[in-house]
């Protein structure tokens, strides 16, 4: 029996959101887990999954199309309802639908492959099933010379994503109402590579520079526990675990989930669960709580060969650590000089919660785990 499929609550984690695009074609039928439409909300884009066996009779709402949770989105049924569609829509309610925008499917790979050239689906011929775009179809597109028309320099107006609202709106209020004050040091990070070295000969997940920064963010938040706090507006929420947001750019946008426990979490624990994060943000199933909590985010553009910069807090934090390159350089020991690899890093804080010889302080720990990796094992 047909049945409509329904914006989910917990796939929003809000009461609204934008329908970026199906990814099953009607008529075309699915199993229990596939994935049939890209949500994209304030935070994250997650994507709505089946949860029975059956066919998409009818996409009831077009690609770019706000929905409301709880909004029908489509009509699902078996392959026999597909020749009398507007009975069954006449039965479930749904009145007689708009016109139908034209829609390009194409396989998860092909789109990403399409937005790394700056392509967009409708410049490509599919080839797969029901004429769906594959990796050999932009292939064959990137190679193919352009035409004259398009070497011509033009512009377009892009629309706004939810998540780039979102991100725009909570860096503004941020560098409108949090008072941020910066402090830089540069650590010496030579035994830092070595140990990672010598940990990636044993560790089952490959531990990269950024996984000790987070962990040395876990370190100095217990050394120094009153930097692990939240600026309320009435007061201040200290807390006894500590949670890292770390920024991730993925194919769907940045976002910042949350590693829990670094405290407690060894250099490996944190690389495995970086890199899951990292993987549900590409694939857009993060979930609401996923991207909630913590005190403090870890931003790194060290691999883009940024050698300094300086971040705006992630509200409601109270800190952001922005990680620089590291890069070989003359250093003056014991009246010598060395050459030697050092990280610059700017911690940006939030001045209402915590004040500067406190953040000082607590730079100084990040620096000593960095430059004493050992403590980073404890």
């Amino acid at each position: 029996m047909a049945t409509l499929l329904r914006v989910p609550e917990v796939a929003t984690g809000s009461t609204s959101a934008v329908l970026t695009e199906w990814l099953v074609a009607e008529n075309a039928r699915f199993a229990v887990g596939d994935p049939l439409a890209v949500l994209e909300t304030d935070k994250a884009a997650v994507e709505v999954e089946a949860e029975v066996d059956a066919v998409l009779l009818r996409a009831l709402v077009p690609g770019g199309a706000n929905v409301q949770a709880g909004t029908p989105i489509a009509v699902l049924g078996s392959e026999a309802e597909a020749g009398d569609i507007e009975n069954v829509l006449a039965d479930l309610g749904v009145g007689p639908p708009g016109p139908k925008p034209e829609r390009v499917f194409a396989s998860p790979l092909a789109r990403k492959l399409l937005k790394e050239a700056g392509m967009t689906p409708d410049q490509v011929t599919g080839s797969g099933p029901g004429g769906r775009i594959v990796r050999r179809d932009v292939d064959k597109a990137i190679a193919e010379p352009a035409p004259a028309a398009a070497l011509v320099s033009t512009s377009e107006d892009v629309p706004l994503t939810r998540m780039r609202q979102a991100i725009a709106r909570k860096l503004t209020e941020s560098t409108r109402e949090i008072p941020h004050f910066h402090v830089r040091r540069t650590a010496r990070i030579d035994a830092l590579l070595a140990l990672r070295e010598q940990l990636n000969e044993v560790s089952p997940a490959k531990i990269s520079v950024n996984d000790l920064v987070v962990r040395a963010v876990g370190v100095a938040h217990t050394q120094v526990p009153d930097a692990n706090v939240i600026w309320t507006g009435d007061g201040m929420t200290r807390y006894s675990t500590v949670d890292v947001g770390v920024a991730v750019a993925s194919s769907r946008g940045l976002v910042t989930p949350v590693v829990r426990g670094v405290e407690r979490s060894s250099p490996s624990v944190i690389s495995r669960r970086i890199k899951e994060l990292a993987q549900e943000a590409d694939a857009g199933r993060l979930r609401q709580p996923d991207l909630e909590g913590g005190t403090i985010t870890v931003s790194n553009l060290g691999m883009y060969g940024v050698d300094e910069f300086s971040a705006i807090i992630n509200p409601p934090q109270s800190m952001i650590l922005a990680v620089g390159a590291g890069k070989p350089a003359p250093v003056v020991v014991d009246g010598e000089i060395r050459v030697q690899t050092q990280m610059t890093l700017t911690v940006s804080v939030d001045h209402r919660a915590i004040d500067g010889a406190l953040a000082a302080q607590w730079l100084a720990a990040v620096v000593t785990a960095l430059e004493e990796p050992l403590r980073l094992l404890a």
